[in-house]
C-alpha cells in the first residue's frame, strides 16, 4: 500500500463541518464562486455550475491546497478556494475508488455475518482488501455470498455521508458495536475530533475521501482470501482477509482477470515444479531452496557468465564465510540497524557467532589486509555470497521472498573524486547485464536520507549528490524516492519490468562513507598521508534466487538457448536409430550443446509433446531417412521447423545463438 493510502486509512486531520446545505445557500445568496482547475485550465463558477462539471467529468473526489475531500464537501470551501477535479484517470483517483469498494465489501460482509468484526480495509495498487475477524474462515461459498450482496448495495446507490465526532464518542460507539480494532486505531490517535463513514446501514471509522454513492462503483470481483495477523504481527491473532480488484469500467476489469490468468500461468513456483527446477521441504526448512539437477544447470550458466563478466570488468573475485563472531556485525552497524533481520546468535567456544546476513564486512577485511596506495584505488570485488535473513513465515513466496540466498554482490573501494566515474560504470554494466537477460525496460530510483541513518550530513550531500550526477550524465530518467536510502547511504534502485509488464526491485548502487570510517580503512595518497576511501556496495541482479524466480516467468519458463538447461533434445522415431541418436549426442555434448536423447519405444507424437511441455528450445527427429542421408531437421519448440543441415550445419547455428546469448521468439 502506497503512502497515499496509509495517509488516507488511519491519518485524521480535524476538518470544521457545517450543515453543507446551510452553505451552499449562502454561496448562492452572495454569488460567490470557487475556481476549478481542470487539465491546467482554471475558471470561477458558482456550486451549480461545479457541480455540473463534476458530474461532466466523473469525478470522484476533490483536491484542495492541502487535502483531498470529499464532492459532498465542497460547500464547506471559502470562496477563494481553488480545487481539482479528481478522477480515476489518476492514481489517487483509483485509490479513493478501491477504498470506496472495500467499504462496501465490510457492509456486505458484516449484513452476512454479524459476528464478524471489522479491521482496515485499504485500497491496493490495483484493487483493494479488508481484514476480518471471523470464528471460521471463509469459503468460495461464502465469497459468492459477500459478492452477490456487494453488488445489492451498489445497486442501492446509497451515499457516502460523513461525519466529524469527537474521538471519546468515536471510541464508545465502536465498543457498543463490539468493534474491538477500531477501538485500538482510536485509542492511538492523537485527535480529538476523527471521521466516520455511514453508507446504509454500515459505519466505519475512516479519515477518507469516498465516491458520492455505492452506484458509482462499476466494476469489481471478490478474488480470493488469506490468513493475516492483526497488523502483520505474528503475535497478533491471525484474521481472515479478502481481496478484491476494482475498476471504473467491465473492460478494464475484464482486461485484469485477464492478466491474472497469464501470471497465473507464469506463476514459478507452479513452473518450477512442472519443470523441476527447485523445490521448497518443510522438512529441511521454509525460505531455503533446494536448487534441482536442470535449474542447478541454469544456475551454473548465470554464474559463470557473471564471474566471465566481472573479470572483464576488472573485479577480483572473493569467498567469505558464512559465519562471523558477533562483534562484526555490532562494528558495521548491522547488529543495531538491521537486527530485526538476523538471526540469534550461535555460542560458539564461548563466543557468539552470527550468521551473515550481508557480504560486507568480509570485503572490507580483505581489504584491509595489505597496505593501499592510491594508485591501487579502485579496488573492486565480487562474490556470489550466501547470506541468511529472518523473514516472517507469512512474507515467505517462493524464490522471491526467502530465508538464505545468494546475493550478486561486489564492493568498491575508491577515493572521493572516483566516485562518479565507478557509479557511472557500474550503471553501463548494471544496464548490460540486464539487457543480456531480456530485461530492456526499467525504472530508476534515487533514494535518499531515511529517518534512522548514520554518519554525517555533509557525507550524505556528497553521496547523494555523486549519484545524481552519475544519473544525469547518462541522460537517464529517474524519480526520487524520498526516506529510502540504506541507513549507512543513499542509493540508485534499478526496477526492471517484465515481459507482463510488471516492476522488480533486482538492481541497486549504494554510496558508503560509514563502513569505511567504522573500520578504519584507509590508503597513503600521493602526500603520503593516510585517507579514508569511499566504499560503493552494488548488486546488478539482486540475488539468484529471487532473479530466478523473476526470470522462470518472464520465459514463462520457456529460457533463451544459452539459459536452457537442455538446448537441444534427439528424438528416436524407432529403437533401431538408437545408435544413431546417440552418437549424435555426444558429438554436440563434446562441442559444448546441452543435448539429451529420448530412445524410448514411445511414439514420435508423445516424444515431441515431451520437449514441448519441458519448453526444450529445439528437438530434432531422426528415422530412416534421416540416418541414410544424414542430415537434420531441426524442430523450434513454437512448433515451427527449419534445415535440413548437416550436423556441423547444425552445431554452427546452434553455437553462434549461443554465443550472441540470442533471446529466443
Amino acid at each position: 500500500m502506497n503512502n497515499f493510502g496509509i495517509f488516507f486509512l488511519i491519518s485524521y486531520i480535524p476538518i470544521e463541518i457545517k450543515l453543507i446545505n446551510q452553505l451552499i445557500l449562502s454561496f448562492k445568496k452572495g454569488g460567490k464562486k470557487i475556481k476549478i482547475i481542470v487539465d491546467g485550465s482554471s475558471e470561477e463558477l458558482d456550486i451549480k455550475g461545479i457541480s455540473k462539471r463534476l458530474k461532466d467529468i466523473g469525478a470522484v473526489s476533490l483536491k484542495t491546497e492541502h487535502h483531498y475531500i470529499d464532492i459532498d464537501m465542497l460547500g464547506t470551501l471559502p470562496s477563494d478556494s481553488e480545487i481539482t477535479p479528481v478522477t480515476t484517470n489518476s492514481a489517487e483517483g483509483l485509490e479513493i475508488y478501491r477504498h470506496s469498494t472495500s467499504h462496501i465489501l465490510a457492509h456486505a460482509v458484516k449484513s452476512l455475518y454479524p459476528e464478524a468484526k471489522i479491521s482496515i480495509g485499504p485500497a491496493t495498487e490495483d484493487g483493494f482488501y479488508y481484514d476480518f475477524d471471523v470464528e471460521t474462515p471463509f469459503t468460495a461459498e461464502d465469497i459468492r455470498k459477500i459478492e452477490k450482496k456487494m453488488k445489492q448495495i451498489i445497486k442501492k446507490n446509497n451515499p457516502f455521508v460523513r461525519k466529524t465526532i469527537k474521538r471519546s464518542e468515536a471510541i464508545e460507539l465502536f465498543k457498543e458495536m463490539g468493534e474491538d480494532y477500531k477501538v485500538e486505531l482510536l485509542d492511538e490517535l492523537p485527535d480529538d475530533e476523527v471521521s466516520l463513514y455511514e453508507e446504509g446501514e454500515f459505519v466505519d471509522l475512516c479519515r477518507g475521501p469516498h465516491v458520492r454513492s455505492t452506484g458509482v462503483i462499476k466494476a469489481f470481483k471478490l478474488l480470493r482470501t488469506a490468513g493475516a495477523y492483526w497488523r502483520g504481527d505474528e503475535n497478533n491473532k491471525m484474521l481472515q482477509r479478502i481481496y478484491g480488484a476494482s475498476f471504473p469500467s467491465d473492460k478494464e476489469l475484464e482486461d485484469y482477470l485477464n492478466f491474472l490468468e497469464e501470471v497465473k500461468k507464469r506463476d514459478h513456483r507452479r513452473l518450477g515444479k512442472e519443470l523441476d527446477l527447485f523445490s521448497i521441504n518443510d522438512e529441511i526448512g521454509s525460505g531455503l531452496i533446494m536448487w534441482h539437477p536442470e535449474g542447478a544447470l541454469i544456475r551454473k550458466t548465470i554464474e559463470d557468465f557473471w564471474q566471465d563478466e566481472h573479470l572483464k570488468a576488472d573485479y577480483n573475485i572473493l569467498y567469505s564465510p558464512h559465519i562471523a563472531k558477533l562483534n562484526l556485525w555490532e562494528k558495521s552497524g548491522h547488529w543495531d540497524f538491521y537486527r530485526e533481520n538476523m538471526y540469534s546468535p550461535m555460542d560458539i567456544d564461548g563466543m557468539d557467532y552470527e550468521i551473515k546476513p550481508m557480504n560486507c564486512p568480509f570485503h572490507i577485511s580483505v581489504y584491509k589486509s595489505r597496505i593501499r596506495s592510491y594508485k591501487d584505488l579502485p579496488v573492486r570485488y565480487a562474490e556470489l555470497g550466501t547470506v541468511y535473513r529472518y523473514e516472517r513465515s507469512g512474507v515467505l513466496h517462493g524464490l522471491l521472498r526467502v530465508r538464505g540466498f545468494t546475493q550478486d554482490d561486489a564492493h568498491i573501494f575508491c577515493r572521493v573524486d572516483q566516485i562518479e566515474d565507478e557509479i557511472s560504470k557500474v550503471i553501463d554494466f548494471t544496464v548490460f547485464v540486464l539487457k543480456t537477460f531480456g530485461f530492456d525496460n526499467y525504472d530508476i530510483y534515487l533514494s535518499t536520507r531515511p529517518e534512522k541513518y548514520v554518519g554525517s550530513q555533509e557525507n550524505w550531500d556528497i553521496s547523494t549528490e555523486a549519484l545524481r550526477n552519475a544519473l544525469t550524465a547518462k541522460g537517464l530518467a529517474f524519480e526520487i524516492d524520498p526516506g529510502e536510502g540504506v541507513f549507512y547511504g543513499p542509493k540508485i534502485d534499478i526496477k526492471v519490468k517484465d515481459s507482463l509488464g510488471r516492476p522488480w526491485q533486482c538492481s541497486t548502487i549504494q554510496v558508503d562513507f560509514n563502513n569505511p570510517e567504522r573500520f578504519a580503512i584507509s590508503y597513503r595518497g600521493s602526500d603520503d598521508k593516510e585517507h579514508m576511501p569511499i566504499m560503493i556496495h552494488r548488486a546488478l541482479m539482486g540475488s539468484l534466487e529471487r532473479f530466478f524466480g523473476i526470470l522462470i516467468e518472464h520465459y514463462a519458463g520457456a529460457f533463451p538457448l544459452w539459459l536452457a538447461p537442455v538446448q537441444l533434445s534427439l528424438l528416436t522415431v524407432s529403437e533401431r536409430h538408437s545408435d544413431y541418436v546417440e552418437k549424435l549426442k555426444n558429438f554436440f555434448k563434446s562441442a559444448g550443446i546441452r543435448a539429451e536423447t529420448d530412445v524410448s519405444n514411445e511414439k514420435i507424437g508423445y516424444k515431441i509433446r515431451q520437449t514441448s511441455m519441458r519448453k526444450i528450445p529445439y528437438s530434432v527427429v531422426a528415422g530412416d531417412k534421416e540416418v541414410e542421408s544424414k542430415v537434420l531437421s531441426l524442430r523450434k519448440r513454437n512448433g515451427d521447423t527449419v534445415g535440413p543441415f548437416g550436423k556441423e550445419e547444425l552445431l554452427k547455428i546452434l553455437q553462434k545463438e549461443i554465443e550472441e546469448k540470442a533471446l529466443y521468439k
